[in-house]
């Protein structure tokens, strides 16, 4: 009798996990509690509870050439860099290629994930699901893979903010925001610098009347073409990561910074940060640069204190009427529905072997696949990681655990 396997979330880690799981000869049961597979990529109105949710300009960063599952590649007729629905028509070639669809239950949340009385010796889980009916139902499995991402929850620390319970206008996380259209002729304070505040800074600042983007420590900007026209992820040969791993990091730094600086002067762009090239991720954009030169987006330091319809930053300017703040601040990732003996979260980071299996258990029978955040693509990771524990769940490798 085949094992059987609990994948929770039907997004990109979800279908590669069963995927993996079939190619094992396990059983698996996708639990997703949307109508529809896709995950964050899956574009929606109206953003919806503790669920990923993205704007309707959405571009990947990533190429597809780095993107692919290793089984299935994007049709060549796809551009290199895909708007999020092409992105959302891959990955369902890809489930109907590989007939996964009829291994997930849509609109069905996961209540509970425990470990059973004899997991020492089982690793087997008791899981509690709750139906589109508000039906629970348990089940025993005898493994888990976790695949809810990282994207769900916004952070927004108002505390940071002081007067924001006063101001005049709109604000919310960047979470909210779909198209510009509404803030025509507006005043807009987006704060991060981050993938997103770039985006939705660059996409207002074309309709807007004014958009200031404001950042506590600025950042390195990265376009997605890269040398001779090719995508820029593609331009990091093998020897160019075994020649960073060798060279100290402030000599990689340094010449990754000549390099980003040969297209636009960070400093005088008023965004060159405070930390090394190599010490956090670069901000991906291609516009921004163009904007701020061409004044629709003007770079301002962090955020002091709001005042009715002011906005004070650190270098002591003030900028009067402004209509809405865009918080594009992060997230934070949380599993509700496992105890916190087994995966324990402080200031938004976790402890897992390898970046998959909570060290303590037992029994490696459960496996976060997904919760990385990669320098590129992270479909190819996540097939990797779902390969590496469908092995261990089937008892054909150890691959160190046992050692770990």
């Amino acid at each position: 009798m085949a094992r059987r396997v609990a994948v929770i979330g039907g997004g990109i880690s979800g279908l590669t996990c069963i995927k993996c799981c079939l190619d094992e000869g396990l059983e698996p049961v996708c639990f997703e509690s949307s109508d529809d597979i896709g995950g964050l990529w899956r574009f929606k109105e109206e953003p919806e509870k503790d669920r990923a949710s993205i704007y309707q300009s959405v571009i990947i960063n990533t190429s597809k050439e780095m993107m692919s599952f290793s089984d299935f590649p994007i049709p060549a007729h796809f551009p290199n860099f895909m708007h999020n629905s092409l992105i959302m028509d891959y990955f369902r070639m890809y489930a109907e290629h590989f007939k996964l669809l009829r291994h997930v239950r849509l609109q069905t949340s996961v209540c509970s994930v425990r470990q059973r009385p004899d997991f020492a010796r089982s690793g087997q889980w008791d899981v509690v699901t709750k139906n589109r009916q508000g039906q629970e139902e348990r089940h025993i499995f005898d493994a888990i893979f976790v695949c809810i991402g990282h994207h769900a929850s916004p952070h927004i620390p108002l505390k940071d903010f002081p007067g924001i319970d006063t101001f005049k206008g709109k604000w919310f996380h960047s979470r909210d925001y779909k198209s510009p259209e509404e803030w025509q002729g507006k005043r807009v304070v987006v704060i991060g610098i981050g993938n997103s505040g770039g985006d939705i800074a660059v996409e207002l600042s074309r309709v807007a009347k004014q958009v200031f983007l404001s950042t506590r420590r600025g950042s390195w900007i990265v376009n997605r073409v890269w040398e001779n026209g090719f995508p820029m992820d593609m331009g990091f040969s093998r020897l160019a990561h075994m020649m960073s791993a060798i060279l100290p990091s402030t000599l990689t730094s340094t010449i990754g910074e000549r390099k980003l600086n040969k297209r636009f002067n960070h400093k005088l762009y008023s965004i060159k940060p405070k930390h090394r090239l190599v010490s956090q991720h670069p901000t991906i954009n291609d516009e921004l640069p163009n904007r701020i030169l061409s004044g629709t987006v003007l770079v301002k330091t962090n955020v002091s204190r709001i005042e009715g319809s002011s906005v004070m930053f650190e270098d002591g300017t003030v900028e009067e009427d402004i209509d809405l703040v865009v918080f594009a601040t992060g997230y934070s990732f949380s599993f509700p529905f496992l105890p916190s003996s087994v995966i324990s979260i402080s200031e938004n980071k976790t402890s897992l072997y390898k970046y998959v299996f909570p060290p303590t258990l037992e029994q490696p029978t459960l496996a976060i696949i997904g919760l990385i955040q990669p320098l590129g693509a992270v479909m190819p990771i996540s097939e990797m990681q779902a390969r590496w524990a469908t092995r261990i769940f089937k008892g054909a490798t150890t691959d160190g655990l046992k050692s770990s």
